[in-house]
């Protein structure tokens, strides 16, 4: 399916696997923060907490792990592990400028909803020089059940002001994508090494547009 980039009037971008590299490192910091309590990591710990809100992820170590903290002390750690990362060394994906600068060129408003910290997720924005570029941050500490429900994308839709139908959600991970399709948003596909196959090729199925990188969503787009 083709659409022109003029029909639509606002896009909610990830951030995560989206417009930065940063799977790698929430992998390692998985197995880290294990580690270093004592636990041997399971071999899918990843794939398990990458569909949770920070809230829902800190109760799954917990629980899981028979952990003797408190949600706000995991959550507080793992947002250490990651802060200096987003502040220092990771970097953006191929053609993230390419795909905003075409935004701007349309005149198309755009925020970032990310499942990530606020604090990491500022800090990686403003050293990359993006930070200006967007209307909103909506981060995993501002939506509770982060992007389980629709209520971030929603919201962002709001902030944009603009529907469902006419707003673009740009993702990199199957249930993030779901969950926008079942809310009635045009929803985009884009790649990223971390993902699974079949979860890739469940993406293609459903996705509105769907590419291998940004540059290739955007010819779509166009």
């Amino acid at each position: 399916m083709s659409l022109i980039l003029g029909n639509i009037r606002g896009v909610i971008l990830d951030l995560d696997g989206t417009l930065l590299d940063s799977m790698p490192l929430w992998h390692e910091i998985d197995l880290q923060f294990l580690t270093e309590n004592g636990i041997t990591p399971p071999e899918n710990i990843s794939e398990i907490v990458g569909k949770m809100s920070i809230t829902e992820w800190a109760e799954y170590f917990i629980r899981e792990f028979s952990m003797p903290h408190t949600p706000q002390r995991v959550i507080r750690r793992i947002e250490e592990m990651a802060e200096t990362a987003y502040r220092e060394t990771i970097p953006l994906k191929p053609h993230v400028t390419e795909f905003l600068d075409a935004l701007d060129a349309q005149g198309i408003f755009y925020g970032i909803a990310t499942a990530t910290y606020r604090n990491s997720a500022w800090a990686a924005l403003k050293r990359l020089g993006l930070a200006d570029r967007m209307q909103f941050v909506l981060t995993g500490e501002d939506v509770e059940g982060g992007k389980s429900t629709p209520e971030m994308y929603l919201r962002s839709a709001k902030m944009l002001g603009t529907t469902p139908q006419e707003t673009l959600v740009v993702e990199d991970a199957l249930h993030c994508v779901q969950t926008a399709v079942s809310a009635g948003f045009l929803t985009a596909g884009v790649y990223d090494a971390a993902s699974l196959p079949e979860e890739w090729q469940e993406m293609q199925k459903i996705c509105t547009v769907w590419g291998e990188s940004l540059s290739e969503i955007l010819k779509k787009l166009q």
